[in-house]
Order: structure tokens, then C-alpha cells, then sequence
């Protein structure tokens, strides 16, 4: 089977989605960029599967090429396999994807607003605030242009009433900046119990980002 190692790595981190609480039950996806017989591609969690169960025969295999949902395995890919692929390709610094329906930016993106930078950790997903895509039905294209468009310039973004999506250059990359935004949530819905919490200038979030390039560094 070839990918063996990347295929055991999406078991491993869906796991981890569901016990770390980032997506409970069968909610959320990841995918890793590959290549299969030279063709350039991702694989991605399959649909409708209890991630206890998964196996690596049981993760999904989709050219980048692919406008539809075909592949060689008996299971179908994640229903958002769509953005998955749209984000490989307009992100070519991409190597991994995770979408999670948190609980708490899940409930912020329900309002549908970016996250204004309250706190200077913002600056992690790439840009002075967190961006919130437009709401449009999961698994759609729509969705899928609209996730394009709030990654611009950032590597996460919130998805309206849905959840959240993160990138990064390996699956251990990705999966903790899902958990940064997480936790960036659950304090700033914190802060909005106190009142309209106080927002960070422009030109300090300017500096916290030069300083954000060597964060994970040390």
C-alpha cells in the first residue's frame, strides 16, 4: 500500500481530533499532500467513519485534477474533500489540513465576524485578525471559494456556523495551530462576557507578527 506512513499519521491525528475534544464523533477531516504513481494529490479521511475504526486501507486517495468526487477506494472522501484540494493548490506552502468543529469556534463563527486581535496570539494564523469565511453549504464549491478567500494571507480561518480549518507545513504543524485557534476562541468568548474587550493597533500587530515568523523557532 503505498503512503503507509502518511496513511497510519490521518489515522493517528483523527484520533487525537477526538480525544483532545477539537471534533467530537465522526466530525471534522484531515488530509496530507502526496504523491500516488506520480500523480500529485492529498489523502483524506473518509466519510461517515467513526475514526476508532479507520484503517489505513480506508483513507482516501484524490488527484489534485479531481473536479468530482472519484477515486480507486470502496469508501468516499470527506464531503469537503472540495476546499481540501482548492487549498492544496492555491497553497502550495500547504502540507497538511485540518478542519475541526470545536466547540468554541464553532460558536464563535456562528456570528460571523473575524476575530479582532484582542490578544497578540492572533498573529499565529498569519494576519492582524482571524478571518470567518461566508457561510455557504458544506461541500460546496461556494464553500470552498469562500475559504480561499479568508486564508488569504493566513494559514486558518474560521468557516460560518460550521467550525474551523488550519494548515501547515506537516500534520503536527496543523493540528496544533487548530488547537491554537481553539483555545484563541475560548478566551476571546471569555473576554465578550466581560464586554467589548480592548483591540491591539494595527502597528502592534505589525510587530507581533515579525516577531510571530521565529515563534515555534525558539
Amino acid at each position: 500500500m503505498k503512503n503507509l506512513i502518511q496513511r497510519n499519521q490521518i489515522i493517528e491525528y483523527s484520533l487525537k481530533l477526538n480525544s483532545t475534544n477539537l471534533s467530537p464523533l465522526r466530525s471534522g477531516n484531515i488530509s496530507l499532500r502526496v504523491t500516488e504513481n506520480d500523480i500529485e494529490g492529498y489523502i483524506i479521511t473518509p466519510s461517515g467513519k467513526k475514526y476508532e475504526t479507520l484503517k489505513p486501507e480506508d483513507i482516501v486517495f484524490m488527484s489534485l485534477n479531481d473536479v468530482e468526487e472519484k477515486n480507486d477506494s470502496v469508501n468516499k472522501p470527506s464531503s469537503e474533500w472540495r476546499f481540501h484540494r482548492d487549498i492544496y493548490i492555491n497553497k502550495k506552502e500547504a502540507h497538511a489540513i485540518v478542519h475541526a468543529h470545536s466547540p468554541h469556534a464553532t460558536a464563535v463563527s456562528s456570528h460571523r465576524k473575524p476575530i479582532p486581535p484582542f490578544h497578540y496570539m492572533i498573529a499565529l494564523a498569519g494576519g492582524e485578525d482571524i478571518k470567518c469565511a461566508e457561510y455557504a453549504t458544506f461541500g460546496t464549491e461556494e464553500l470552498s471559494k469562500n475559504i480561499i478567500k479568508a486564508l488569504e494571507n493566513r494559514s486558518a480561518c474560521l468557516m460560518s456556523n460550521h467550525g474551523q480549518v488550519a494548515f501547515g507545513k506537516n500534520l503536527e504543524d496543523a493540528f496544533e495551530l487548530a488547537q491554537e485557534i481553539e483555545n484563541i476562541c475560548h478566551q476571546y468568548t471569555i473576554a465578550l462576557k466581560l464586554g467589548e474587550p480592548k483591540i491591539l493597533s494595527f502597528e502592534e500587530m505589525r510587530k507581533v507578527l515579525d516577531k510571530a515568523k521565529n515563534y515555534k523557532k525558539g
